[in-house]
C-alpha cells in the first residue's frame, strides 16, 4: 500500500511536469488544478495517516469533498474542449450539464437529510451520493467521446479524450468496486482501496502519455461531416426539438 502512496503524487509530479513543458496547463487550466490538489492531497493524507490516524477519516471526507467540486470543473473543460468548434451546442451542452450537476447535488443533500445518519454522516452520505452521480456522468461522457471517434476520425488522438478516457475507466473501476463493498460489507476495505490506487495510477500513466503526444488537428472537413451526418439521421427539419440543435450547430 505504501508502494502505490508514494507511485501516485510521483506519477501525477510527473504528469504536472509534461503539462507545463507543453504548455497544456494553459489549454487544460481546470484539469492541471485537478491534479495539482490530487498531488498535494495524497501528501497531507499520508502525513495525517501515519502521525494523526484519528484525524485520517475527517481529513479523506474533506479531501473528496474538494475533489468533487474539482471534478465538476474538468467535466465542465472537456465538455468546452469538445465542442469548442461548435458554439451553440458548447453552450447548450455546459447549461445541461450545469444544471444537471446542481439537481444531483441538490438530491445527495436531500437524501442525506432525510436518512437516518447524524451530524458529519450526513456530509459523507452526501459526498458519497454525489460522487458516485458524477462517476456515472463520467462514464456517460466517454461513452459520447466513443460515438464520436465514429464520425471524427482524429478524435482519439485529441488530448482531450485521453482525459476523458482517464475519468471513464477510473470512474467505472469504482463505481465495480463501491458495489462490491456496498454488497459484500468491508471486509475486503483493504483490498479495495489498493485496487482503487492501482487504478488511479494506471490512468494517470494514460494522462501521460496523451499529453505527451503532438496536439491532432481535427480537420475541418470531418467536421462539416459529422455535422451534415447528424443533420441526415435525425431528420432535423421534421422535429422542433432538431431545429433549434440545428441552429446551434451552425
Amino acid at each position: 500500500m505504501y508502494v502505490n502512496w508514494l507511485a501516485g503524487p510521483l506519477l501525477q509530479i510527473t504528469l504536472l511536469i509534461f503539462m507545463v513543458r507543453r504548455e497544456f496547463h494553459r489549454v487544460f487550466p481546470r484539469f492541471f488544478s485537478y491534479i495539482l490538489f490530487q498531488t498535494l492531497k495524497s501528501a497531507c493524507l499520508f502525513v495525517v495517516y501515519r502521525y494523526f490516524p484519528e484525524s485520517y477519516f475527517d481529513a479523506y471526507w474533506t479531501g473528496n469533498a474538494i475533489s468533487v467540486i474539482f471534478t465538476v470543473a474538468v467535466m465542465d473543460e472537456i465538455l468546452h474542449s469538445l465542442f469548442r468548434e461548435y458554439g451553440g451546442i458548447q453552450i447548450l451542452g455546459t447549461t445541461i450539464f450545469r444544471w444537471s450537476c446542481g439537481l444531483l447535488l441538490l438530491l445527495a443533500i436531500l437524501g442525506a437529510l432525510s436518512g437516518s445518519e447524524t451530524g458529519g454522516d450526513r456530509v459523507v452520505a452526501a459526498v458519497f451520493a454525489f460522487d458516485r452521480s458524477l462517476r456515472l456522468m463520467q462514464v456517460g461522457l466517454f461513452l459520447l467521446l466513443m460515438l464520436l471517434c465514429r464520425l471524427l476520425r482524429n478524435c482519439s488522438r485529441q488530448q482531450v479524450f485521453g482525459i476523458a478516457l482517464g475519468f471513464g475507466v477510473f470512474a467505472s473501476v469504482e463505481l465495480i468496486l463501491v458495489s462490491i463493498v456496498m454488497w459484500h460489507g468491508n471486509g475486503q476495505a483493504a483490498i479495495v482501496s489498493l485496487l482503487k490506487s492501482t487504478a488511479y495510477n494506471a490512468v494517470t500513466l494514460v494522462w501521460i502519455g496523451y499529453l505527451k503526444q503532438q496536439p491532432q488537428a481535427v480537420p475541418c472537413q470531418r467536421s462539416r461531416q459529422l455535422r451534415t451526418r447528424i443533420l441526415s439521421v435525425w431528420h432535423w427539419p421534421r422535429q422542433p426539438l432538431c431545429r433549434i440543435l440545428t441552429q446551434a450547430l451552425c
